[in-house]
């Protein structure tokens, strides 16, 4: 009894001397930190757990990079193509007492194109052909029908505008091929006058210009002489 109370004592006795001794702790990190790290070879050295980590974080940073580069490239169009293509729609109401002009070229006929300005159809296709292939906003969002200063302004404005912005782009014309739907008047005796003008609007040589027209088979408002419409496709190579 006597043996085990001095054998307690002791062992308390010690504890509180070992309480009061400064004690330098060193906490070791389970893996090096960056710093501690100098060469790619000193990870060769570390536990293989380390290893493993480190691989991956490696491994997911770079696959983050990569995939963020290709994030960038897919949202930023390149402003270098060698060439652009753009297509173009328009559609006019054909009523009385309005003169129908196409391709700045006035066509008589008993109806014409119900419109902000003069109405041209295959010109606003143009335009918005020219437009879409440098990925500018469309005619309507530049020249709006709602700005007093474009009601009745002949569409030769319009286009001389994007042919302005195609050369500050760096482009020019490759060529150009555009359909007119309607069922009459026949163009057949205006085409060669429009094809001529349009050319000259766009600063091209007519041989790259091509004009086609096709009736609606009196099917709708196109083919029941009620209303116009146009498609353009156009090619446009860098300078």
């Amino acid at each position: 009894m006597l043996c085990s109370q001095i054998s307690n004592s002791m062992a308390f006795a010690s504890q509180i001397c070992l309480s009061r001794l400064p004690i330098k702790t060193t906490v070791k990190p389970l893996c090096p930190l960056p710093h501690q790290l100098p060469s790619i070879s000193t990870h060769l050295n570390l536990l293989p757990s380390c290893r493993q980590r480190l691989r991956s974080t490696i491994t997911a940073a770079t696959t983050a990079a990569v995939e963020f580069r290709r994030q960038t490239s897919a949202d930023t169009p390149s402003k270098h193509l060698p060439f652009r293509v753009g297509h173009g729609f328009d559609l006019h109401r054909l009523e009385p007492g309005y003169p129908l002009i196409i391709g700045g070229i006035s066509i008589p006929h008993e109806r014409g194109c119900e419109a902000h300005s003069d109405g041209d159809v295959l010109l606003h296709c143009v335009v918005d052909a020219i437009l879409g292939a440098l990925g500018l906003p469309d005619i309507g969002q530049i020249f709006p029908d709602s700005d007093p200063k474009w009601k009745g302004a002949a569409s030769s404005v319009f286009i001389k505008e994007a042919v302005r912005l195609m050369h500050e782009a760096g482009y020019e014309l490759g060529n150009l091929d555009a359909t007119l739907i309607l069922q009459k008047p026949k163009l057949s005796p205006h085409k060669e006058a429009i094809r001529t003008n349009l050319s000259e609007l766009l600063g091209a040589d007519p041989s790259v210009v091509n004009l086609k027209a096709k009736t609606h088979e009196k099917v709708d408002s196109l083919g029941e002489n009620r209303s116009i419409a146009a498609h353009t496709v156009v090619l446009l190579m860098k300078k």
